[in-house]
Order: structure tokens, then sequence, then C-alpha cells
């Protein structure tokens, strides 16, 4: 193991001795590069294919936060240990998340080639493997939702845009076109002026070889200024000749050439096609996540507008608690006093009859003395 860092970037070798007597699946030791850990993922049998499986893995996304993203550049070297001009290296810009935490290549060297004893991979039954990583930046998503299918979107789209950067900043290179067909040689000495006409038909065949009369008419002026013997300098005999001699060649060549090119040229006007297709996506995808932003907005107003519904609503509770209490109270005052009403309406009853004897008594002694 060989590990070199600086504050963002950093690279990892790691030498796996008796490759083939190892397992279906090797993790590298981990290794810090701004902060976070990673490790190499490697199958030595193939992930399923016939190839050798090499990945890149934040090595415990477990300890990165919900939400928190990371904008990474990595690239993976299959070392070859005879000649490292001929070694691989692929390399890509992605941005990982605590879901989303292992990139690489699945086929990424056909095993036929890394056991090839002419090859320097498996030098010793040793293989060597090299990581670089450069992490541009680790962000924190503030979100009131846990992370969610937003995730995805921005993960695929983050990597969408690196494709279209880099293929705007792509050129492909364009040959001009030619073509010629095939003709017959003839040996008559010609005149001046056939061998001025023949001049003036090279010139036009020369200017544009793609014209559908232009073999027939390069064959005729090759022919005419091939016999001339006049007007024509040594260095013109010679090209000429050498033109004519190989004009079957040199036309079928052209001919190829128009084939390819046109078919070039429609891969070329489909990969435009399918280019604005990546790029309307992209487009709309900022469009999506300016909508996503604004929902978050919303949805954050509408948590402070929960928060005080809430608090009023703890607040009633509460008052309505304390009402329960006094109302269970004069409740209970209310029977011991409806009690107390009938034992006291009783006892008035029997003083009433009392008291209705007693004044019949005296009003029977009134009227007796007075």
């Amino acid at each position: 193991m060989d590990a070199r860092n600086d504050v963002n970037g950093g690279e990892f070798s790691w030498t796996i001795g008796g490759f083939t007597r190892n397992a279906r699946r090797l993790d590298s030791v981990a290794f810090t590069v701004s902060g976070c850990k990673w490790r190499i993922l490697v199958f030595p049998k193939g992930n399923s294919t016939d190839h050798l499986s090499i990945f890149l893995d934040v090595a415990d996304s477990a300890t990165l936060p919900n939400g928190c993203t990371g904008d990474a550049k990595f690239g993976l070297s299959v070392i070859d240990q005879i000649n490292n001009v001929r070694s691989i290296t692929k390399g890509t810009q992605y941005v990982f998340t605590a879901r989303q935490s292992n990139w690489g290549y699945k086929h990424f060297i056909p095993l036929t080639e890394l056991h090839n004893s002419t090859g320097g991979y498996l030098a010793n039954d040793t293989l060597v493997i090299k990581a670089e990583v450069c992490v541009q930046a680790v962000t924190p998503l503030v979100n009131i939702h846990p992370a969610g299918p937003t995730d995805k979107f921005d993960s695929y789209f983050t990597s969408l845009k690196g494709l279209i950067n880099a293929a705007e900043t792509d050129g492909v290179s364009e040959g001009s076109s030619s073509c010629h067909q095939d003709g017959a040689l003839t040996v008559e000495i010609p005149s001046l002026e056939e061998i001025e006409e023949a001049k003036h038909s090279l010139k036009e065949c020369l200017s544009d070889l793609f014209k559908l009369n232009m073999k027939e008419r390069l064959f005729e002026a090759l022919s005419t200024l091939s016999t001339a013997r006049t007007r024509l300098s040594l260095e013109q005999e010679i090209a000429v000749e050498t033109f004519q001699a190989n004009f079957n060649d040199f036309t079928s060549d052209f001919l190829t050439f128009e084939q390819d090119n046109a078919e070039f040229e429609l891969h070329k006007l489909q990969r435009d096609e399918k280019f604005s297709t990546m790029k309307k996506s992209q487009e709309t995808h900022i469009f999506y996540k300016q909508l996503m932003d604004d929902l978050a907005d919303d949805e954050e107003e509408l948590k402070r507008k929960m928060d005080e519904v809430k608090s009023r609503r703890e607040k009633l509770l509460s008052d309505w608690e304390i009402l329960l209490v006094e109302s269970e109270e004069a409740k209970l005052g209310y029977k011991d006093e409806q009690k107390k009403v009938v034992e006291a309406e009783e006892k008035k009853r029997i003083a009433e009859e009392r008291m209705s004897r007693s004044t019949s008594a005296w009003s029977n002694l009134k009227a007796q003395f007075c």
C-alpha cells in the first residue's frame, strides 16, 4: 500500500500479490482524502462479467450526514508493470451521497487481456491498482425532510452536466470529400486545344471531386494529358502518370471515403440530436430543481405556521385543563350543597310542623282569655 495526499486530492496505490488465488471480491484498506475515507473494491473474476471490475467506495458512508453530498473527480488505473505506457486509466466526475457512495467500472479490462502472459498487468501474479481522488466540494443539504429521491436526480444530472460540458469542448475533425469512378485509358495524341481543355477539366475535377460526372471527366483529362508531349512541365507529366497508374485504387479510395464520410455525417447528426435532447433534459432538470426549492420554501413557511398553530393548541389545552379542574370543583361543591339543602329542607319541614302545633295552641290560648 502507498498513499499520497494534499488538502483536496490524493492518490493511493494498491499492490495485490497472488492475485489469481484471491477471492471473488477484495477490499483495500481505507485511505483519507479531504476528510473522507475511501477504499478500492476489485473483483478478480469480474462482477458477473468476463471483465475485471474495479470500483471506488466511500469507506464508511454511514458516517456521512443524511443529505450530505460531495463533488469528486476520480481516476482508477491498472498498471502495466513492464511498460507503463500501456497502463490503463479510466476516470470521471461524480457526486457522492450517503446512499450513493460507490462508482467505478464493471467492464474495466477483459480478463483475457488481463491474464495475457505477454502483457505486464499480472507480473509474477501481482496486480497494481492506483486510485486518484480530488474532492472539489462537500456540501450539507438543508431541507425540511430527510434526503429523498432528489438525491438521485441531482447525482444523475450532475454527471450529465459533466458529459454535456465535455461534449461542448470536444471538437471533431472533418476531412474533405472526394469521389472517383473507374475508366478506360486511351492512347490518342491530343491536339493543343484538347490539351488545354483537358487541363481545364482537370482543374474543375480537382476543385470538386464529388460531383457525379467528375470521374469520367477526370479520366478523360488524364488520358488526354498522359499522351501529350507539349504544354506540360516535367513535374506535371510525373503527377499525371502517377495518378493514372493508380487510378482505380485512388478513385476507389475516394468512393470509400465518400461512403464513410456520409456515414460519419449521419452519426454526427444523430449524435447532435441526442446531445440536444441531453441539454434540454439538463435545462428542464434545473427548472424542476427551482420548483423543488420553491416547494421547500413553501414547506418551511407551512412548518412555521404549523408551529404557531401547535403553540396555540397547547395553550388552549392548558387553559382547558384549568377550566376542567375548576368545573370539577364546582360540580363537587354543588353536589355537597345539594345534599345540605335536602337536609336543611327536612329540618325546616319538621320545624314548620312544630311551629304549626305551637301556633295552634297559642291561638287557642289567646281565644280563651282575650
